[in-house]
């Protein structure tokens, strides 16, 4: 994956709580136990999504996490820049170069700008809605083919 592993996770339980939205909270634990994430670890993650309020958490009895607003409303962009933060200033080389841009290219910087601009696109196009369908959509296959 091009994410890191908080992000992933984050992903995760963000299309969790999409194909849920029926229920009205969806406990933490819940959440790690069905994809197999580390509670603690997920946990953390679900404080930093609220605090982008791209998910509501209630303490105590009878709360639980649950999306801030309609999943066809969040962006995957949205929840990769609330985990990694803002995309860099300037780009790195894909790799590793010191310098790497348009003036003094690396061998693949022509490529890979291509491919950055079209994950870019993807990233801000792509809702949670649609995310959390394409899921269940291939569980579905999944289970046509045991």
């Amino acid at each position: 994956m091009i994410f890191s592993k908080s992000t992933e996770y984050a992903l995760q339980a963000m299309i969790y709580l999409a194909e849920h939205p029926e229920e009205d909270k969806i406990m933490v634990s819940t959440i790690a136990e069905d994809y197999d994430i580390p509670r603690h670890f997920l946990a953390r993650l679900v404080q930093t999504l609220a605090k982008h309020h791209l998910i509501k958490s209630t303490r105590g009895r009878g709360g639980g996490v649950q999306l801030n607003r309609p999943a066809e409303d969040i962006r995957v962009s949205q929840i990769v820049e609330a985990i990694e933060g803002p995309p860099p200033e300037s780009d790195m080389c894909v790799i590793g170069l010191d310098e790497c841009n348009d003036q003094i290219p690396c061998p693949l910087h022509d490529q890979w700008q291509i491919i950055k601009e079209n994950i870019n696109r993807l990233m801000v196009d792509e809702n949670l809605a649609h995310l959390a369908r394409e899921v269940v959509r291939k569980r579905e296959l999944l289970q046509k083919m045991k």
